[in-house]
């Protein structure tokens, strides 16, 4: 088992990502149905939330089935994070994160997010702050450093463990990085395998099949993985990945109308959570996704997007089943 505080997680959990404008309550829900051990919110501007501004409020809803949750918090003045972590816990959330990795321009160069890896001893006073304000577990996710040349995260870990986090998640990248390049968890295996080091550290980048979730797991010995964009539009990655596990068997692809299904749970949460204009508008985003790789769907998707009846986009869903039956078997006929 892997323990966060009083929180007690699977003897290799799998965990899914905070990102923005994708994981709200009705991706995690898909998500969580799938297998997926401990999730996070978006994560939610400590300004926002201090000065009650009604998108970040939002961004606190979770529910009973999605549980543990724990709610990620960004900023850069210590004392709006202290604040901040303390509505939080209002929440009743599993567990408070903070995002010292979001390598966006408008969040590091302000000095939050992956911006705070510039400054340590800011990085530590700040986390000190709200681990003190808090009853619940405090965790962190971060990334290796600005650039190249500033890569101490060996010396984050210990400045974070010193001061009371309870685990930790490692991008194998640097903010320079973005999201390009190959994400590099040899330094992630040097946090964990550090003898100092006492806490769970959990990887995340690069994962995006069953194969390489067990390979990473031996090649570095991480606590668990963080899985983000590889779930988008795929939320069986998860159950692929434990089944792989434990089987060495790979499963195979959703159907059709495994698609279809959960298309359509996800647009109904997110009507259901957001009412259905929002909510239909925002569930765009996501038709693409579920589809990839279908040949002959773009025609749907155009539909899909151009309509605003929750009705009219479940009988194009509808559709799609019927139209693509036996796809992923027969790819031939649709090319």
């Amino acid at each position: 088992m892997v323990q966060i505080g009083n929180l007690q997680l699977n003897e290799f959990p799998l965990l899914l990502a905070p990102m923005e404008d994708v994981s709200d309550p009705p991706f995690r829900a898909v998500c969580k149905q799938n297998g997926a051990d401990l999730m996070y919110t978006e994560f939610i501007s400590a300004e926002g939330l201090i000065r009650d501004a009604t998108k970040s409020i939002a961004k606190l809803d979770i529910y009973d089935a999605e549980r543990p949750i724990g709610i990620q918090i960004f900023g850069d003045k210590i004392d709006s994070m202290r604040q901040a972590a303390a509505i939080a816990e209002q929440a009743q959330p599993e567990l408070v994160d903070i995002n010292y990795g979001c390598p966006v321009k408008k969040v590091a160069c302000k000095g939050a997010g992956a911006g705070i890896l510039l400054d340590l001893p800011k990085m530590q006073a700040m986390t000190r702050e709200i681990v003190n304000q808090v009853s619940l577990p405090v965790t962190v996710k971060t990334r290796l450093g600005w650039d190249d040349s500033t890569i101490k995260i060996i010396e984050v870990a210990k400045r974070l463990q010193d001061v009371g986090i309870q685990a930790l998640t490692i991008h194998g990248r640097t903010r320079k990085q973005m999201y390009k390049g190959v994400a590099n968890w040899d330094y992630i295996a040097d946090v964990r395998n550090h003898p100092d080091i006492h806490i769970p550290i959990f990887g995340n980048g690069d994962i995006d099949s069953p194969e390489k979730a067990l390979e990473y797991k031996h090649k570095y010995g991480v606590d668990g993985i963080m899985i983000g964009r590889a779930a988008i539009g795929y939320p069986w990655i998860f159950r692929e990945i434990k089944h792989y596990m434990q089987t060495g068997e790979k499963l195979s692809p959703p159907t059709i109308r495994e698609r279809v299904a959960i298309t359509k749970q996800h647009l109904e949460f997110s009507v259901s959570w957001k009412g259905e204009r929002t909510g239909i508008f925002e569930m765009r985003r996501h038709y693409t996704n579920y589809f990839k790789g279908v040949h002959g769907f773009k025609a749907y998707r155009s539909r899909l997007v151009e309509s605003v009846s929750y009705t009219e986009i479940a009988g194009i869903l509808d559709e799609v089943a019927e139209k693509f039956e036996g796809y992923f078997a027969n790819q031939a006929l649709y090319v």
